[in-house]
């Protein structure tokens, strides 16, 4: 499954704003199956801060392990320093395609 992470928008900053993604993205989480990867594409994403992504991909990366992958990040300043920042505070790393 993928996700088009600028669908919740191309600015995505508040940690509130994070939260509500998440929480509308659940019910199609649940119909992911146990052996299919989730993909988050960051194509057309300008901004992206710790405090949405801790919202909302911390969680995911808690659940799904190394079945959450993501992509389109590479020239994209922004993403590529939240991902450092996310990955030191969480002590975890992502898996970027």
């Amino acid at each position: 499954m993928r996700i088009i992470l600028s669908k919740f928008g191309d600015i995505l900053t508040s940690r509130q704003a994070g939260k509500e993604a998440l929480a509308a993205f659940q019910s199609k989480l649940r119909s992911l199956s146990a052996d299919e990867n989730l993909e988050i594409d960051f194509s057309a994403v300008e901004t992206f801060s710790p405090s949405w992504g801790d919202e909302f991909l911390t969680p995911l990366q808690k659940q799904l392990k190394e079945r959450l992958r993501l992509i389109n990040i590479a020239d994209n300043p922004s993403v590529i320093e939240t991902l450092k920042i996310l990955e030191e505070v969480s002590e975890m790393s992502f898996e970027r395609l």
